[in-house]
């Protein structure tokens, strides 16, 4: 199995756009240890209290930001669809976080946590659901609510819609389809460029997510970059220079 700083140095472009052997998984987890704080402290969530609570990250990946979470939190869980890339999150918080407070979660299906209700404080999701179909993305947002306790939090970024998306999203589904061919799919895993559309799966409107889980929740605000034209109807309207301008967060409280 290959260790966490050949897996960056390989395949670093899936998380940052970026290869080489210069590359090395500290420098990695360093982006995710400047990020996390900063998105904590926008959001209000960043307190002495985190300390006794428990987050659940859906799409931990490696742990580039998982290590952070373990400084920040009693308590972290850490869920991706891939056991090997949480057996890598293991290796990288046991270096760089503190592995006394992780668990794993393998969300195997790509919709469903397998935790029981009210079992979170926090439910975390960064740079994931836009690489779900939109129905898978829609239930693990309800997921979310369902495993937060009442009066936590869920912290949830999308990929808005875009004028590209007609020809984006088809390209995607076609070539996550040629991945099921036979040495076909092999040698297309292998090229940066086809697999970076293939990473492009859906798109959604605030007002997609919000509308069906309002009821559930309140304190409701959407963030975005303070150039989005984006708006929802049943949610306040944040800003923060830090939101790819592509990107929205859900924040909310779950009632």
């Amino acid at each position: 199995m290959l260790s966490g700083d050949e897996v960056v140095r390989q395949t670093g472009w899936v998380f940052n756009n970026a290869t080489g052997n210069e590359l090395t998984l500290a420098e990695f987890v360093a982006t995710g240890d400047d990020e996390v704080p900063a998105y904590l402290e926008t959001f209000g969530l960043r307190e002495p209290a985190n300390q006794q609570r428990t987050l659940v990250e859906i799409g931990a990946g490696i742990g580039r930001m998982t290590c952070a979470f373990t400084r920040e939190f009693g308590s972290v869980i850490a869920g991706d669809l891939d056991q090997g890339f949480l057996e890598r999150c293991y290796e990288t918080v046991g270096r760089f976080g503190k592995a006394d407070r992780l668990r794993t979660l393998e969300i195997a299906d790509g919709r469903t946590l397998d935790l029981p209700p009210n079992s979170a404080d926090v439910a975390f999701s960064y740079i994931t659901l836009q690489h779900c179909n939109e129905d898978d993305a829609l239930e693990l947002a309800s997921e979310s609510v369902r495993v937060v306790r009442p009066g936590g939090k869920i912290v949830l970024n999308f990929r808005g819609p875009a004028i590209s998306d007609p020809v984006v999203i088809p390209a995607g589904a076609l070539v996550r389809s040629l991945y099921r061919v036979p040495r076909v799919g092999d040698w297309l895993s292998r090229q940066r460029a086809v697999t970076r559309v293939a990473w492009q799966a859906s798109r959604l409107h605030p007002d997609e997510v919000v509308g069906p889980l309002a009821p559930q929740l309140t304190d409701i605000e959407v963030w975005t970059n303070p150039k989005s034209k984006l708006h929802a109807l049943d949610a306040t309207m944040r800003t923060f220079e830090g939101v790819n301008p592509r990107h929205w967060w859900l924040v909310a409280t779950v009632t």
